[in-house]
């Protein structure tokens, strides 16, 4: 009998690890102003994945890409991850005193097609992008290259 609660409490446990790390292999997507609230207090890359809701390359990305673990732990550990959409004229934010809504500031980014992934240094200062559906590989040897050589002055 000790050995069945044994291998019950095992199977418990296993069951509910596994269950609560799925939750968490995803990426947890914020809204520009809170990346840069977030970058105030510790300075990183934000990555922003500017999209339309019409945009079937950016739809693969999301179910494709964007759940790969290798990509997710990347992204979650060196950028805070902002979805954008370019064609939101109605929510609004402040960036630098001035008030953009999610269309304006992509195309202050210059974002012209989609999907779009856009870099923005942690001084806020320079941006690079990185444009186009990419399978997971591909997207992080483009991210990790962009962010070690894509900005002026590295």
């Amino acid at each position: 009998m000790k050995n069945v609660n044994k291998l019950f409490l095992f199977i418990l446990i296993f069951v509910g690890t596994t269950l609560s790390s799925f939750g968490q292999e995803k990426i947890e997507w914020l809204k520009f102003e809170e990346a840069v609230a977030k970058n105030q207090e510790n300075p990183k890359m934000i990555l922003v994945d500017v999209y339309t809701d019409w945009c079937g390359w950016c739809k693969k990305m999301d179910k494709q890409t964007f759940t790969d673990p290798t990509v997710i732990a990347y992204v979650t550990e060196d950028f805070y991850p902002v979805k954008l959409n370019a064609e939101d004229l109605d929510r609004k934010f402040e960036f630098m005193g001035k008030e953009y809504s999610e269309a304006q500031m992509a195309a202050a980014m210059r974002v012209r097609s989609y999907p779009n992934f856009v870099l923005i240094d942690p001084t806020l200062q320079n941006i690079t992008q990185i444009p186009g559906y990419r399978e997971p590989e591909d997207f992080m040897k483009a991210l990790e290259h962009m962010a070690k050589n894509g900005f002026r002055g590295k």
